[in-house]
């Protein structure tokens, strides 16, 4: 599949991208996820679409996850918006200055990342969170893109085993990674140009479980403030 998309800027690549539905599945999910709504959302209007990426377009930090949630950015239309996933990312981005606010709840609060860019392997919501292989190759083209047109990156900070090999996968595309790259909390590894850092996804599973605490995700974005300040 082509994963190469010739476009100017992220603004096109963005209108490119929310008009997407290579993926039955996912398309026919998200849209029926903004007519069903949950309960205490049912006066949204939901935007059941694929989600951009957000952030400063001079980024040096890109921080890549898997998907929307199906109640937070496919509702909010932002990624990383509406959700505890999201509240428990920018509170740690804010700590460490990639953020002006500590929280991310709706489009219009006000919220801007400083020098940092959110992104993910999948644009729309998947069941259950979980995207088929083929749906991420699909999607491989948009994170390709990106890269390319965030030609200040310097770290990347990537949520999950999936946003982990997703982001190498596009990297490197068309080659294969480098052996060798494994994921765990808090690896970092040298790409040349790029220093990778992984960390567990701010998800409820992990963060309820104790599988990943504030204090382990401070220490990640403190990694990646020290690996900026010394660029």
């Amino acid at each position: 599949m082509d994963t190469e998309l010739a476009l100017p800027n992220l603004d096109a690549l963005h209108h490119e991208l929310i008009n997407c539905r290579l993926c039955p599945r996912l398309t026919a999910y998200r849209e029926q996820i903004g007519r069903v709504k949950k309960r205490e959302f049912r006066d949204w209007d939901y935007w059941a679409r694929p989600v951009p990426g957000f952030g400063d377009p001079a980024a040096r930090l890109l921080v890549v996850g898997l998907a929307p949630a199906a109640h937070g950015a496919n509702r909010t239309g932002r990624m990383f918006t509406g959700d505890s996933s999201g509240q428990w990312l920018i509170r740690a981005m804010h700590r460490f200055g990639f953020a002006n606010r500590p929280d991310s709840l709706r489009p219009d609060d006000g919220l801007e990342l400083k020098d940092a860019y959110l992104t993910a392997v999948v644009r729309c919501a998947p069941p259950g969170n979980r995207p088929a292989p083929a749906e991420i190759a699909a999607c491989r083209r948009y994170l390709v893109a990106e890269l390319r047109l965030l030609p200040n990156l310097r770290v990347v900070v990537a949520l999950g085993r999936v946003a982990f090999a997703g982001f190498l996968t596009a990297c490197y595309w068309p080659e294969r990674p480098p052996r060798g790259l494994e994921f765990a909390h808090g690896a970092r590894y040298d790409l040349g140009r790029l220093t990778l850092i992984a960390s567990y996804h701010p998800s409820r599973q992990n963060t309820q479980t104790g599988l990943l605490t504030e204090e382990m995700l401070d220490r990640v974005f403190a990694l990646a403030r020290a690996e900026l300040d010394r660029a």
